[in-house]
């Protein structure tokens, strides 16, 4: 037995996993059984993709080097006029060029 695979590790592996699972799977239950949705709970569930874009996001951001900062401000404005593919195009080429100029 190798020492990734012992008895503890795989009780909090299979934990980890329930609760992963419970918890999915509770947020789809819940809203399941409510006849109507109330007004402040759809406005809570229209804020996590913000919320979870943010989260994400701000980090990266307020942590990383200049090149990533350029590239994530040029995303910003590439995405404000064109569609995604775009967006992720050029801030794939912005910091791969600022990479190749400071380095």
């Amino acid at each position: 037995m190798t020492t990734l695979l012992t008895p503890y590790m795989t009780l909090l592996i299979a934990a980890a996993a329930a609760a992963t699972f419970l918890t999915r799977i509770a947020g789809y239950v819940l809203v399941k059984r409510l006849k109507s949705m109330p007004p402040r709970l759809e406005a809570a569930l229209n804020a996590v993709p913000a919320a979870v874009l943010t989260a994400l996001v701000a980090p990266a951001f307020f942590y990383s080097e200049i090149d990533v900062k350029v590239a994530m401000a040029t995303s910003l404005l590439i995405g404000l006029r064109f569609g995604a593919i775009p967006m992720l195009i050029g801030g794939w080429a912005v910091v791969m060029l600022m990479r190749q100029l400071i380095s």
